[in-house]
């Protein structure tokens, strides 16, 4: 990847001029069934992105319970967009049926209009948790019908692929617009990608500017995003089943929450029962033996699997936990 790296030709982005930025925006769009892709520097900024286009202040949109846009933005969605959140569902996914009976309609006297519908998959809280690609589609029909935009953060939409053995295009066709990360299970340094219409993706150039995403020799990271598709993502799978291989070690220690069958991607999100240590706790243990975990709440642990460790080391790992766990 480094390699490619080094070897990208480059032009100013900003332009439209670098042609290996092109290369990526045009091969995800195809991977993805889009017409147009827009590299970004960051899933954060493309989840943003989406408000500004579909959104007005005071806009409402929904999402499923616990979403990356609510929890991990630092605010961003009300301070530069705006827009409140609705969260439906329980477990970060919810049905077409949720969806219908929470639109709000436009030029209601006393409520916000309903504009945006947003779907995290995989769900980062939620364990990468995969919706199911029917749902998916019902979904979309449901906000299609209603006149709601749709938008899929998918910046580990390839885990879901891949765990499923779905086309990822089949899976963003509901929505008018998706992103993927390139930075996260793909492990490239930096970025990612939105694909939709034509149109919708040459108005994002605005705000892409707007918030600071506007880059010169981009190229120069795009040729990993390049490389990434070419040769990370079957791989994808082993960080899968490393995830599993955890999970079901921790499962079997007292104190922790946790169903290693639910378990289908490279997350593994257990809760520390009373009576077992605090997550910060073992956090610290964890990475006195070596092992960087984060915790997500005060009795809740993350851990994610991804190329650079191996089955041996996610082995040594759940041991690792497993010990820091029991004290």
């Amino acid at each position: 990847m480094r390699a490619a790296m080094a070897a990208a030709p480059v032009g100013d982005d900003q332009f439209g001029e670098d042609p290996t930025v092109a290369a990526l925006q045009e091969r995800v769009a195809a991977l993805l069934g889009k017409e147009a892709g827009l590299f970004v520097p960051s899933g954060h900024m493309a989840n943003q992105l989406a408000l500004k286009r579909y959104c007005r202040h005071g806009d409402d949109v929904i999402v499923g319970r616990e979403v990356h846009a609510v929890w991990h933005e630092t605010g961003a969605a009300a301070a530069l967009s705006g827009v409140q959140f609705t969260e439906i569902g329980a477990d970060g996914r919810f049905t077409a049926d949720e969806l219908a009976a929470a639109i709000r309609p436009r030029g209601h006297l006393l409520q916000p209009p309903t504009t945006l519908v947003e779907v995290e998959d995989t769900h980062n809280r939620m364990g990468g948790l995969v919706w199911d690609r029917e749902e998916l589609a019902a979904v979309g029909a449901v906000a299609r019908e209603r006149g709601v935009a749709g938008y899929l953060d998918g910046a580990r939409l390839l885990n879901a692929a891949v765990a499923r053995g779905d086309d990822p295009a089949d899976l963003a066709a509901p929505f008018d617009l998706v992103s993927i990360a390139l930075s996260k299970g793909l492990g490239c340094p930096v970025g990612s990608v939105l694909a939709g219409s034509r149109a919708d993706v040459a108005a994002l150039l605005r705000w892409r500017r707007m918030l600071g995403g506007a880059m010169r020799q981009a190229g120069i990271v795009a040729a990993a995003g390049l490389y990434a598709l070419d040769h990370h993502v079957d791989r994808l799978a082993e960080d899968h089943a490393n995830a599993k291989l955890i999970a079901r070690r921790l499962a079997a220690v007292d104190g922790v929450v946790l169903d290693p069958e639910a378990v289908e991607t490279n997350i593994v999100v257990l809760r520390l029962a009373p009576g077992a240590p605090d997550a910060d706790t073992v956090v610290a243990r964890a990475a006195e033996a070596g092992v960087l975990v984060m915790a997500f709440a005060p009795r809740t642990v993350r851990a994610v699997t991804h190329l650079d460790v191996t089955r041996a080391d996610c082995e040594r790992a759940a041991e690792v936990l497993a010990e820091a766990i029991a004290g």
